[in-house]
């Protein structure tokens, strides 16, 4: 971003402004143009609680080329945007991000595709101070753009897709909206399942617990969600499963399956807790199990410059890999 008058804009997407009593001028640049003004925002003032950010939106303080514009507004290149000044809380100033590289599954000028654990959060808000994004950032610190495409859950591991340039970000949400993208996952359940092949459509509401956790519930009047289940491997107690998505809903594989009866293996939040305690210690007929076996192990999609048909794919992550063995020869 150019300096406009006599004040430092950030010169990155993912720099925030220091605590000012000054407005700032920024233009807008190619690789930022066509993103919403108020998405814009959140990621240029890190550290601003979002509820902030909206009220300078609804109240005029930014402005666009002088003049007023509503949250929905799109950026385009060579916009002038102002920024009112904002005062930044000190522990947002200096909380450290330690930085971090990830297996790298593919990547070239326009992507990243990396293989996350389980355990580690895509990125930082609901009571975590950083994720993959912030250690990333930190890490390539000369990186001019790098954003998610999409999320994981924290304790899902496998691919995750970055876009490192705003036109790459854009065709991924795209084919992502218009149904173009293929997510597969594995996963184990409990339980005896039938089916070789599995449709679940089961409508998805989401809503906040009382200390402000996601939790999603079946719920006719929700969200359209689709997952297609086909069975792999089955074992005395257990099934491993390829979920395939139809819908992104947020848990949606995690609250298909435990409505279906057949709950993953160490999940948390919708599981068979008693059993999921139980795993975490190995028996004479199978392994311990610490985490939950979710696993996003292939993705295709269409690469956002060249147009070639991509299918990555990520190993099944080691703990889960040895749990499976664990179980011996399966049933079918």
């Amino acid at each position: 971003m150019r300096q406009q008058k006599d004040v430092s804009p950030p010169s990155t997407p993912q720099e925030r402004p220091q605590n000012s009593l000054q407005a700032q001028f920024v233009t807008i640049t190619e690789e930022e143009a066509g993103q919403r003004i108020d998405n814009y925002l959140l990621r240029v003032c890190k550290g601003v609680p979002k509820s902030h950010v909206y009220r300078i939106l609804r109240s005029g303080e930014v402005r666009v080329n002088k003049g007023r514009i509503d949250q929905l507004y799109r950026l385009v290149a060579g916009d002038m945007v102002r920024i009112p000044p904002i005062r930044i809380a000190e522990k947002a100033e200096n909380s450290h991000v330690p930085a971090a590289e990830f297996s790298v599954i593919f990547e070239d000028a326009h992507l990243l595709v990396i293989d996350k654990p389980a355990g580690v959060a895509v990125h930082g808000g609901s009571g975590v101070s950083f994720g993959v994004i912030e250690q990333l950032r930190a890490a390539r610190p000369e990186a001019k753009f790098l954003e998610l495409v999409h999320r994981l859950d924290r304790d899902t591991s496998g691919l995750l897709l970055l876009a490192k340039k705003r036109s790459a970000l854009t065709s991924l949400h795209e084919q992502m909206r218009d149904g173009h993208t293929d997510k597969r996952y594995l996963t184990m359940v409990a339980g005896d399942w039938k089916n070789a092949r599995q449709h679940v459509k089961l409508a998805l509401h989401k809503y906040s617990t009382a200390d402000g956790e996601r939790r999603v519930a079946v719920q006719a009047d929700g969200q359209p969600s689709h997952t297609v289940f086909t069975l792999l491997k089955k074992f005395k107690d257990y099934a491993l499963l390829e979920a395939e998505l139809k819908t992104g809903r947020t848990h949606q594989i995690r609250v298909h399956t435990s409505a279906s009866g057949f709950p993953i293996l160490g999940d948390d939040k919708y599981g068979d807790f008693a059993l999921n305690k139980a795993l975490q210690k190995a028996t004479d007929e199978r392994g311990a199990l610490k985490r939950m076996f979710l696993h996003a192990y292939q993705i295709t999609f269409t690469h956002p410059e060249s147009g070639k048909i991509m299918t990555l794919k990520a190993p099944l992550a080691p703990e889960c890999e040895r749990f499976l063995l664990s179980l011996g020869k399966p049933v079918n």
